[in-house]
């Protein structure tokens, strides 16, 4: 028996629509893993890698688009008001150098339970897919520190971004 929680409790049919997309892309994660996993290809080799280049990207473009590298200008960009529902977010506290948020809810998480995944393995893609993260709070000059997720039957994810030295 899973012992992940993951239920919405915002269910308006907007953020419920643009779930589905993020549900869609962890759809493709998980598929792509699947598949190499078939031919003999360790997920783990790869995906942090790729993942994490994914993010760095995802970084450069805010930052090219005039954005400081200050934790507020990343809770602005990337954090939004949308974001925050689609993620059932709780922003806890915001500087220059720290942005800690809550997220009780994962798409993504629920994407990889409606493919049957065991816990394991949902734990597993998560790690994976947090990589993005970590690709951009490497490009802010920051580490990510994650002390709880959904994928470990937590409840929810507690995300830390701090700068590094501070």
């Amino acid at each position: 028996m899973s012992k992940i929680v993951n239920e919405p409790k915002i269910k308006n049919g907007f953020i419920r629509a643009i779930r589905e997309l993020m549900e869609h892309r962890a759809l493709w994660m998980y598929l792509l893993c699947d598949e190499a996993k078939k031919k003999g290809l360790d997920a783990q080799s790869y995906a942090p890698g790729a993942i994490f280049r994914c993010g760095c990207y995802q970084a450069k473009l805010m930052v090219d688009k005039g954005q400081s590298q200050s934790l507020k200008s990343l809770k602005k960009r990337l954090f939004h008001p949308f974001a925050r529902m689609i993620f059932e977010m709780k922003i806890i506290r915001t500087t220059a150098d720290n942005f800690d948020v809550d997220f009780h809810y994962c798409p993504l998480v629920k994407a990889w339970q409606k493919q049957g995944c065991p816990d394991e393995e949902i734990d597993k893609l998560c790690d994976f897919a947090m990589y993005g993260d970590r690709g951009i709070a490497e490009s802010f000059g920051c580490e990510l520190d994650l002390l709880k997720t959904i994928a470990k039957g937590d409840g929810l994810c507690e995300i830390r971004f701090r700068r590094k030295g501070k």
